[in-house]
């Protein structure tokens, strides 16, 4: 395993994080893994050399934090493992059951840490962009939460580029702690986070921590998945001919290199300008392997060409501060 610097901080990370959403309980998604067949992936993974692991309260409505936390934890010395989790969507009913005010974030710290079962994550991040809620209030909150050593290190996700830099500067306003990472979207097929907010990481030695490498599992050329039968995530970000396209020469470069068409995604990630580690999810060993074997690879100048000679500028779609309903598929920006 190759293990980096998580931007400009000392703390180390394998290159690549699991993700860790499809571990908790299918009584939350159909596809979800329960822990019976969570625990041997996790212990497998940190075999592997993996010692980032990235979760979200919202993932099984924290089940997937007690799973995650229990199996790592049984296997590995707290020391050894880079924890992360995230803060936004609803955990519940109640109007304060969400978003990113002083009164939930603490709430779901605390609420967190218990489920996992640790004094302290190593990377605490804010799912997305709270409008409801001023900035100044959040920020001088997640640094509250840094100084009580419940939290390392803060960062931040899917969010627009004007909305991440006017936190990172008002955070450096008043001297409070600052982001050290951005976990956005990014594949050979979405890559509108490297107009602006990839370079600004990049500028400010902020980490990159893409998810979805796979484009929901459009690019590893499998949408008979469980995932894909019962969400419409996938159609609704990536149902348009372009999409299609690149999948398809993603699958045309894998195949004559013998490869799978989800080691030659994630291989791209990786290998983007600025990308620190990577997440990336699995429903079993042999997928795990087969991804890891993809930090080994190197894509040709000609390869490379091939799937980007396909992409066509289109809406930013990493916005989901109203709900996390379907979406129309994406539509491109006219020239």
């Amino acid at each position: 395993m190759q293990y980096v610097n998580l931007g400009k901080t000392g703390l180390k990370v394998s290159r690549l994080c699991l993700g860790t959403m499809t571990f908790g309980s299918p009584q939350w998604r159909p596809w979800v893994l329960d822990e019976a067949a969570s625990s041997p992936i996790l212990k497998a993974a940190l075999e592997r050399g993996i010692n980032f692991f990235d979760m979200a309260d919202f993932y099984s409505l924290g089940v997937g934090e007690e799973v995650v936390g229990r199996t790592l934890l049984k296997h590995a010395p707290r020391e050894e493992l880079v924890l992360a989790s995230k803060a936004f969507y609803a955990m519940g009913s109640g109007p304060n059951a969400k978003g990113l005010s002083r009164k939930h974030l603490l709430d779901a710290i605390d609420a967190s840490l218990k489920r996992i079962g640790t004094d302290y994550l190593d990377l605490y991040i804010i799912h997305g962009f709270d409008r409801e809620t001023p900035i100044e209030e959040t920020l001088e909150t997640l640094n509250d939460i840094v100084r009580s050593g419940r939290v390392r290190y803060i960062g931040a996700s899917t969010m627009y580029a004007w909305e991440f830099v006017k936190m990172l500067y008002t955070s450096r306003l008043h001297g409070w702690s600052e982001f050290v990472s951005m976990q956005c979207q990014l594949n050979a097929a979405y890559r509108e986070e490297e107009r602006e907010t990839i370079p600004f990481c990049r500028d400010q030695g902020l980490a990159v921590t893409p998810f979805s490498p796979l484009a929901r599992g459009l690019l590893s050329g499998n949408l008979d998945s469980l995932r894909n039968q019962t969400d419409s995530f996938t159609t609704d970000m990536y149902g348009d001919e372009t999409s299609h396209n690149i999948a398809r020469a993603v699958k045309q470069v894998a195949k004559a290199r013998g490869l799978e068409p989800a080691q030659v995604a994630l291989n791209w990630v990786i290998n983007r300008p600025g990308v620190t580690s990577t997440l990336f999810a699995v429903e079993n060993i042999a997928q795990l392997d087969e991804q890891l074997a993809a930090l080994e690879l190197k894509l040709s100048p000609q390869e490379l060409q091939e799937i980007d000679r396909w992409y066509t500028p289109c809406d930013v779609i990493n916005d989901y501060n109203s709900s996390r309903i379907p979406r129309t598929p994406r539509q491109f920006v006219k020239k």
